[in-house]
């Protein structure tokens, strides 16, 4: 067992009397030792549930002979850190969570880990921590927030946000936004929509690291414990046949969770995470390959906010075995995948029923025969930038419009709810990337606004920074190179026109080779925001968001 190396023989006798300390027993030290790396907190909605998660886990490891041990692991609330300085300490938890994680994991020889996440950074953090530590391992989330209801509709998060630029716009009633106020979040659990957070957690059940109902069942049911009971064994049975993370996350598993992401319609911020997870096992993520992928991949699903439907029915429906089914019968999937039931990827899915056609579309009827996601080139982001195919209205897909630049979200923010953005603009926000956010901030407060003042029709939104999966309409993020390096979304003035052509995938700016060379030789590095802390450390290290904002040592 890897932790003989601080239970087993003489020399190890002051570690033995340290796990005395713990309270701990000879029987007990004698067992694998199991870390259940708990993401428990009382700020972060998705998270107030995990230490029920976490004790039904380690209910699960007794029963199966293991010894669980919980360490901690942070998260951040991006609901709550929105629109303020506190976003952009989001993404780079991903990183904080990674390191911290691999850090306990090593310093302490755990024999395997449950890692217990729930909300956009945990998830993806955990995974690469996962394929550092490489010792067997399972996942169990926190599970979806049932949808809110107002007025006899379901809702959720981006509801809320919409409320408020709907508010603003005179559209809605103080009353009105009070009553979205205090029924869009009526449980505990990940937002109700497809955001990133449920987008993630759909998708570790894709890589084959979270059992059946990972992604899907409610945060509130019980099913969710007796899910984490069965992770707690099956953890012990990856542990007696020496089944690991390196074994599961293979590049055909990336490859199918890329094309299930197509098919769910998930959060742009997969095109962060997922990049950044095959980082870690080697391999090389271009981004642009998803196009190949979304070309041939039918959108099966349109949930909130792409549509009308909710995590619940998702889980109702058949949920991500049923979505992934439906995608083997047109041989979409390597399905000899191994995962953590112990299984292939085929024998997961055989069985599994689509149950509510409206839910998730049959392989033959799809909502569009492409896929939810899209790569979009050009020169105005020469490297790429991601759009939500899935949530963009017919009539933005081509676009064409005079740009409204701001050099950040606040800015924005401001001549959005001032009226000062009308139908046919296309709002350029810039200076928001990984390095010149730093820590490239989500846009939920401007897409929001924009359409919840009714533009969401006829105004787009582009940046350096990314968005939130509850972000809907013609948003396109991720324009690489960012602006804080010299990308040409720095050159963008006040009125330059943008053809934006989703179909085609492009993104351009309508202006000549002969200009923009002008332009940048005019151009000057801005100083940077923040120049101490782990923000300012961030910054030196982060590469671009095409490459998943992996962290580099810089090059001398």
């Amino acid at each position: 067992m890897k932790s003989d190396t601080v239970t087993k023989g003489k020399q190890q006798a002051p570690h033995r009397s340290l796990f005395n300390a713990l309270g701990l027993t000879k029987e007990e030290m004698e067992r694998p030792l199991v870390g259940i790396v708990s993401s428990y907190n009382e700020i972060v909605p998705g998270h107030m549930n995990l230490d029920k998660i976490v004790n039904a886990v380690k209910q699960g490891v007794s029963m199966a002979g293991g010894t669980p041990i919980v360490f901690p692991a942070i998260a951040v609330c991006d609901g709550i850190a929105m629109g303020h300085i506190g976003m952009k300490y989001s993404l780079v938890t991903r990183d904080l969570i990674a390191d911290s994680t691999e850090a306990m994991a090593l310093a302490h020889q755990f024999d395997a880990l449950v890692m217990v996440p729930n909300c956009d950074k945990n998830v993806p953090g955990l995974l690469m921590a996962a394929a550092r530590i490489n010792v067997p391992t399972v996942f169990v989330s926190g599970g979806p927030m049932l949808a809110g209801r107002v007025q006899g509709k379901k809702t959720s998060l981006s509801s809320m946000f919409e409320a408020v630029g709907a508010n603003a716009a005179g559209n809605l009633s103080d009353e009105g936004l009070l009553e979205f106020e205090n029924k869009t979040c009526p449980t505990c659990g990940s937002c109700s929509g497809m955001y990133t957070a449920n987008s993630m957690n759909c998708l570790t059940e894709v890589l084959g690291m979270g059992l059946g109902g990972n992604g899907t069942i409610p945060a509130v049911y019980s099913e969710r414990i007796r899910l984490a009971k069965q992770a707690g064994m099956k953890v012990m049975e990856m542990y007696e046949r020496n089944i690991r993370p390196l074994d599961i996350m293979t590049e055909d598993a990336i490859l199918n969770a890329l094309t299930v992401d197509m098919a769910l319609g998930c959060s742009t911020n997969s095109m962060l995470h997922l990049p950044a997870i095959a980082h870690e096992i080697g391999m090389d993520f271009e981004i642009d390959f998803a196009n190949g992928i979304s070309e041939k991949t039918p959108n099966l699903c349109h949930l909130a906010p792409a549509g009308p439907t909710y995590m619940e029915d998702l889980n109702e429906a058949g949920g991500v075995y049923a979505v992934m089914n439906e995608l083997d019968k047109k041989g979409l999937l390597h399905t000899d995948c191994m995962t953590v039931t112990g299984k292939t990827v085929g024998e997961n899915i055989k069985d599994a029923v689509n149950r509510d056609p409206e839910v998730i579309r049959p392989i033959d009827n799809p909502y569009s025969k492409t896929g939810g996601l899209a790569v979009l080139k050009g020169n105005l982001a020469p490297d790429g930038s991601v759009v939500k195919r899935s949530a963009v209205v017919e009539e933005m897909l081509v676009h064409e419009g005079p740009a409204r630049v701001f050099d950040c979200e606040e800015d924005a923010i401001d001549a959005i709810k001032g009226g000062k953005i009308v139908a046919g603009d296309v709002v350029v926000i810039r200076y928001e990337g990984p390095k010149g956010g730093p820590g490239m901030r989500e846009m939920l407060n401007p897409t929001s606004a924009i359409a919840g003042m009714g533009l969401g029709s006829s105004v787009a939104l582009i940046t350096d920074g990314r968005f939130s999966g509850a972000s809907r309409g013609a948003s396109i993020g991720h324009v690489s190179p960012e602006a804080a390096v010299g990308g040409p979304i720095a050159l963008v003035e006040e009125g330059d026109i943008i053809k934006i052509d989703i179909p085609n995938l492009k993104l351009e700016l309508a202006v000549s080779d002969e200009e923009l060379s002008r332009r940048r030789e005019n151009w000057q590095p801005r100083e940077p925001k923040v120049t101490s802390g782990y923000l300012a450390r961030y910054a030196s290290m982060v590469t671009s968001g095409n490459r998943g904002a992996i962290l580099e040592i810089p090059k001398n």
